[in-house]
C-alpha cells in the first residue's frame, strides 16, 4: 500500500512537471496567443475577411525556386514599382541583386562598406535604404540602370544604437510614402518595430530632424518568436510582418492589432514543404506576395482571384 502511494505521488509529480514544461514551451513559442487568434478568426471569418487582406486565402504559385547564379544567402526583399522588379541583398559578399517577378537574376550591384547588409527597401524612383544589421546603420542610396557599384561612405546614413545585440539587430524595413515613415524591425531580444521619421531625407534643402517612435502595445501583440522582414501596404495602411522561426506572415491593422496570417508550414497555403528560413518579403501593386528564403529560394503567393 505504501509503495503504491509512493508511485502515485511520483506519477503526479511527473505529470505536474510535464505540464509546467509544456506551459513554458507554449509561452516561448507564443502558442497560446496564436491559438486564441486562430480561434477568433474561425468564429467570425466574415468580419475578418472584410477588414483584412485575407492572407489565409493566399496560395503559392512559385514554390522553392532556386535563384540561379547566387552562391551567397539572400536577405530582405523589396518591390520597385517603376521597374516592375524586386531587389534583395546578400551579406557575405555584399551585393544588391535585382530579380524578376519570377525569381531570375536581372543584375548585380557590388556593395562596398555596407557591413552585414540585411535588408533593402524601395523609397522612391531610384532611391533605396539598405540596413547594416550588426552596426545598426541605415544607408540611403540612389541608383540608375547603369549603376554597378555602391560605396557606403558616399551616401547619407543614420546610426541607431537601440538594444545593440550582435547579429540580433535590424532585420526588416518597410516604408510608408504617404506618412514618410520608415519601419525598422529588430529581430529579437527584444523583438521591436520602430518608426523613423525624417530619414531617409528626400529634400536635401530641409534640415535633418530624425524622430524615432516605438509602440510597445503593438509589439506585445506579436505572437511570433522573431522578425525577419516587413511590408507596408499603402492601400490599407496595414503592416505585414514575416517571422522565420514561427513560419508565419502576420497582418497588423493601423492600431497594431493582428488581423490575418499566412502559414508557411507544409500543407498550408498550397505548400508541399515548409519554407525553411524566410528572410525577405515584398508585395507588388496587385497584392501578389513574394518571399525569399535561405538558401536562395524564391516563392510567390497570390489570392485565387488574382491568379
Amino acid at each position: 500500500m505504501a509503495l503504491r502511494l509512493i508511485y502515485k505521488h511520483r506519477a503526479v509529480a511527473v505529470l505536474v512537471l510535464v505540464v509546467l514544461v509544456l506551459l513554458v514551451v507554449a509561452q516561448q513559442f507564443r502558442l497560446l496567443e496564436r491559438a486564441w487568434f486562430n480561434l477568433q478568426n474561425w468564429q467570425d471569418p466574415a468580419r475578418h475577411a472584410t477588414v483584412s487582406m485575407g492572407l489565409a486565402e493566399y496560395r503559392v504559385e512559385i514554390e522553392a525556386k532556386p535563384i540561379v547564379g547566387l552562391n551567397d544567402d539572400v536577405s530582405g526583399l523589396t518591390y520597385d514599382p517603376q521597374r516592375k522588379s524586386l531587389y534583395t541583398v546578400t551579406n557575405d559578399h555584399a551585393q544588391l541583386i535585382e530579380l524578376s517577378l519570377s525569381g531570375e537574376v536581372l543584375r548585380r550591384i557590388v556593395l562596398r562598406g555596407f557591413g552585414d547588409a540585411e535588408a533593402v527597401e524601395y523609397i522612391s524612383a531610384g532611391t533605396f535604404v539598405i540596413a547594416d544589421e550588426r552596426r545598426q546603420r541605415l544607408i540611403q542610396v540612389t541608383l540608375d540602370e547603369h549603376t554597378t557599384e555602391l560605396d557606403a561612405e558616399q551616401w547619407p546614413q543614420l546610426s541607431l544604437g537601440i538594444g545593440l545585440n550582435g547579429n540580433k539587430g535590424f532585420e526588416g524595413l518597410a516604408y510608408d510614402s504617404v506618412g514618410q515613415r520608415l519601419f525598422v524591425a529588430k529581430e529579437r531580444n527584444p523583438l521591436r518595430i520602430f518608426e523613423i521619421h525624417g530619414f531617409p531625407q528626400l529634400d536635401a534643402q530641409q534640415p535633418l530632424a530624425v524622430h524615432v517612435v516605438g509602440d510597445h502595445l503593438r509589439d506585445g501583440r506579436l505572437f511570433v518568436r522573431d522578425l525577419s522582414s516587413l511590408q507596408y501596404d499603402e492601400r490599407s495602411g496595414h503592416l505585414l510582418t514575416l517571422s522565420d522561426e514561427s513560419r508565419l506572415v502576420l497582418e497588423l491593422d493601423v492600431t497594431g492589432k493582428p488581423l490575418s496570417s499566412l502559414s508557411l508550414l507544409a500543407g498550408n497555403s498550397g505548400l508541399s514543404k515548409t519554407v525553411p528560413q524566410g528572410e525577405g518579403m515584398a508585395m507588388d501593386d496587385d497584392g501578389v506576395l513574394y518571399l525569399v528564403s535561405e538558401p536562395n529560394l524564391f516563392y510567390r503567393f497570390a489570392r485565387p482571384a488574382a491568379q
